[in-house]
C-alpha cells in the first residue's frame, strides 16, 4: 500500500488500485497513523488530531467507529488494535511524508553530490501544498502537522540550492530561485541562494538590487 499527502491525498493498494477513504476525519485518522507506521498511536492523540478542542461527548466509541470504517477501506490487517491505541501495518518509505524526512535526514550526513541526489529526491515527492484536500477543521495537532512538514520542504529546498551552487549550478537556478523568492521574500537563505545565483549567472547588479531590497 502506498500512502501519499504531499499534495493531493491518494491511497492506492499494491495492485496499484485507488483505495476510497472519504471524509476529512477518515482521512485524518489514516494520515495521523501514517506518520507513525509500525507504532502504535496512543487513542487519546487520535482523539485530539481528528476533534481538536472539540471531541464528541464518547469520543472512545467515535474513534472506534472511524478505525471500523478505515479497516473496511484498507487491504485487510492494514491497521491494528492495541490496548492503549492503534498502528498502521505498512513500510514506512510507502508513506512518502516518511520518506521524504528519511530522504532529508540521510542528505544532512552526505557531501555533494550525493547530498544533492538526495534532496532531489526528496523534493520530488512533492506533488503540492501538504494534504492540500483533507479539509480538516479545527484541529491545532493536524495545522501544527502541515505547517511542519512544510518548513521542512522550505529548508530542504535551501539546503538543496546551496549545494547546487557549491557545485557550480548557481546560473541554472536563476528563474526558480526568482519566483520562490518571491513567494517567501522574508527567508534570508532563499534571498542569500538568489544573490549567489544571479552572481554565477554574471549579473552582479540584479543581485546588488536583491540585497539592497
Amino acid at each position: 500500500m502506498q500512502i501519499g499527502i504531499l499534495g493531493s491525498f491518494e491511497v492506492r493498494t499494491d495492485d496499484g488500485a485507488h483505495a476510497d477513504v472519504p471524509g476529512a476525519r477518515l482521512r485524518a485518522l489514516l494520515i495521523a497513523l501514517a506518520l507513525e507506521p509500525g507504532h502504535v498511536v496512543p487513542k487519546a492523540t487520535l482523539v485530539d488530531w481528528i476533534w481538536g478542542e472539540h471531541p464528541p461527548a464518547d469520543a472512545a466509541n467515535a474513534l472506534q467507529r472511524l478505525v471500523s470504517r478505515l479497516r473496511k477501506a484498507l487491504p485487510e490487517g492494514s491497521v491494528e488494535g492495541q490496548t492503549d491505541g492503534y498502528q498502521l501495518t505498512v513500510d514506512p518509505d510507502a508513506v512518502d511524508a516518511v520518506r521524504f524526512e528519511r530522504l532529508v535526514g540521510q542528505a544532512g550526513a552526505d557531501g555533494n553530490p550525493r547530498r544533492v541526489q538526495r534532496l532531489r529526491e526528496a523534493l520530488a515527492l512533492w506533488r503540492g501544498a501538504a494534504m492540500q484536500d483533507v479539509g480538516l477543521q479545527e484541529s491545532a495537532a493536524f495545522d501544527a502537522a502541515v505547517t511542519r512538514l512544510e518548513r521542512l520542504r522550505l529548508t530542504a529546498m535551501e539546503d538543496r540550492f546551496d549545494a547546487e551552487i557549491s557545485l557550480g549550478h548557481g546560473a541554472e537556478l536563476v528563474t526558480e530561485l526568482t519566483d520562490l523568492v518571491a513567494a517567501h521574500p522574508v527567508r534570508e537563505r532563499l534571498v542569500a541562494a538568489l544573490m549567489r545565483a544571479l552572481v554565477a549567472a554574471g549579473r552582479e547588479t540584479e543581485a546588488l538590487r536583491v540585497y539592497q531590497r
